[in-house]
């Protein structure tokens, strides 16, 4: 295999061909592939969003994150239906990022859950056919987040134009990766298949329902950084095949998050203070070599407790990570318990993994 045909492979790919390999050479090879990679991808994400951020200013550094991400993942996923409709329908998943969350910055508290559960659902149905690609944890994730950063006035035209860049390059990349594919499949086909009989729909019901209560409390209530107990929850809810093995993200969610929170708060007292700035970055470059859930868990905390701990000092930072997300995977596991036995139940009558399309 070819070095740069190495870099475009999962680290969950590259482990397993390292396990496979028979001489300390080969095992080397796919480990430099592995750091590479990870360094490459940390490296151009710092250029990226700085340049972004740059431009279109830092109060829409959440977007550029959020790109960056759709940039990524969008060269290897598609939509699941032909590139013509996947554009438009690009186009409508990112004016839903730009316009719900920063409407829910300052409609009623009695709109928010409409408000939440209408965009969210309607992300997850146009993105996400086939969960175990990814796409739900990601658009999920760039809404979440989004929700968390919202921006009014001048601060929100320029996210639209911001959007618009994005488009155009996500939109470039869309065409030219999978252009050939799925030729005759229509987004007017995925309409007709929304049925609450099929797991697939029954995991997007239950993560917009879920996401958008759990937002909802977050913005009635003023807890302080609540987009990471909307993450907690949408990880938990997020398990594909519906239902999933709740209980196990449960407490990896949980021990990912307590060792991330141990370890950053060790460097960052042992850390010199010019150097602390880079926890973010080593976060992403470790990331890069991670395919275990708690682990991956672990390396995020890095950047987000980064940012947090200028706000609130570090351990403020680290005892509110550690609060939201049990408060999060809590609040998503006692819903999807509930939702299941209320909703769920009256569709699915026997757990059953679908078929793929």
């Amino acid at each position: 295999m070819r070095f740069y045909d190495a870099l475009q492979l999962d680290p969950a790919i590259l482990k397993r061909r390292i396990a496979a390999c028979s001489t300390t050479g080969e095992k080397a090879y796919y480990w430099a592939a592995m750091a590479v990679r990870s360094v490459l991808i940390v490296a151009f994400a710092v250029g990226f969003i700085s340049f972004l951020s740059g431009v279109f200013g830092a109060d829409n550094t959440p977007l550029a994150v959020a790109l960056f991400c759709i940039l990524l993942g969008i060269r290897f996923v598609n939509f699941g239906y032909c590139v013509k409709d996947s554009l438009l329908t690009l186009a409508a998943a990112l004016a839903i990022l730009v316009l719900a969350p920063s409407a829910a910055a300052v409609v009623p508290p009695f709109c928010l859950i409409p408000l939440h559960f209408g965009g969210f659902l309607l992300l997850l149905w146009i993105t996400t056919q086939h969960p175990e690609m990814g796409n739900g944890g990601l658009y999920s994730f760039a809404y979440i987040y989004l929700t968390g950063n919202p921006v009014v006035g001048e601060a929100l035209f320029r996210r639209g134009l911001l959007a618009l860049t994005g488009y155009l390059l996500c939109g470039a990349i869309l065409f030219f990766k999978h252009r050939h594919q799925h030729k005759t499949v229509r987004f007017r086909h995925v309409v007709r298949k929304f049925d609450l009989t099929r797991p697939v729909c029954m995991w997007q019901l239950r993560m917009a329902l879920g996401v958008s209560l759990v937002l909802t409390a977050g913005q009635i209530f003023d807890v302080e950084r609540f987009m990471w107990m909307g993450f907690a929850c949408a990880s938990l809810l997020s398990a594909y095949p519906y239902p999933g093995n709740r209980f196990t993200r449960f407490w990896q969610r949980i021990a990912g998050a307590a060792a991330g929170c141990g370890a950053f708060w060790v460097l960052y007292l042992l850390l010199p203070e010019s150097m602390r700035p880079m926890l973010g970055p080593l976060g992403g470059l470790c990331l890069g070599f991670c395919t275990d859930y708690r682990y991956k868990t672990a390396m995020n905390c890095l950047g987000a407790l980064m940012l947090g701990a200028g706000i609130y000092g570090v351990r403020g930072a680290v005892v509110l990570r550690m609060a939201d997300t049990l408060l999060g995977v809590t609040f998503g596991l006692v819903f999807a318990a509930v939702f299941h036995s209320l909703v769920a139940v009256r569709f699915l009558p026997a757990p059953e993994t679908e078929q793929p399309a």
